[in-house]
């Protein structure tokens, strides 16, 4: 099997009015995609941004996916991790908050994760926690599927309120804006009698923010799993 990008090493520095490196090369990535999505990420704009030709990027890797994967990694890198002695709950909960702030600090990051894991340093020492955390006096096939569903849980919730996010910069519409628009269609769709759960639930339901539908909801997973 060839070496993965993590093992290969960068080409020797060379004098050049935009000095390249590997390092560099992600921190640009990552930065046109916080402006822009991953739309806005290629490797001939990469390129561009740091001023050298995109050839010139394909001795530091050879595709956009190993580009996308050294992006992911980068973010990982940024979520602490607990300290080894940290209780296993307490630990799974700080590395799904962790998750959760560096994906609204780069909101492309939510659609990299899932899938097969990452194979960078920064996301096998998450994944190494994750797993630590989760094994306890349990088995390693415990471990694992509590690592997924967690995992699973935090990815779809993440996902869900970026896209709730971006349809309100998009439609210039905040949750309450849109609720004042859409609320005279629902009192006349409630008004037949065919969603007496639904009417129920929004006329009843508290409705909290986002953070704390989050941490309620990773709470019942976690008392689930370990239960």
């Amino acid at each position: 099997m060839d070496e993965l990008v993590w093992e290969r090493p960068e080409p020797p520095a060379r004098a050049t009015p935009a000095p390249l490196s590997r390092a560099r090369i992600v921190e640009t990535a990552c930065e046109l995609a916080d402006s822009g999505g991953l739309e806005a990420v290629s490797l001939r704009k990469v390129a561009a941004a740091l001023g050298a030709g995109p050839m010139r990027l394909y001795g530091y890797l050879d595709t956009k996916e190993e580009l996308l994967d050294l992006m992911a990694d980068a973010v990982y890198g940024e979520i602490p991790l607990p300290d080894p002695d940290t209780e296993r709950l307490a630990a799974l909960r700080a590395l799904a908050h962790g998750t959760r702030t560096a994906a609204h600090r780069h909101p492309w990051f939510a659609d990299l994760i899932g899938g097969r894991p990452g194979l960078g340093p920064n996301a096998l020492a998450h994944l190494e926690a994750s797993l630590a955390a989760a094994i306890g006096e349990a088995g390693v096939e415990d471990a694992m599927i509590t690592v997924s569903t967690v995992h699973a849980y935090v990815a779809g919730a993440v996902r869900s309120e970026l896209r709730e996010r971006r349809l309100a910069s998009d439609t210039g519409l905040d949750e309450e804006a849109w609720q004042r628009a859409s609320g005279p269609y629902l009192v006349r769709m409630f008004a037949t009698g065919r969603y007496p759960t639904l009417a129920r639930t929004v006329y009843e339901a508290e409705h909290p923010d986002a953070d704390t539908v989050f941490a309620t909801g990773l709470e019942r997973v976690l008392a689930g799993l370990t239960r």
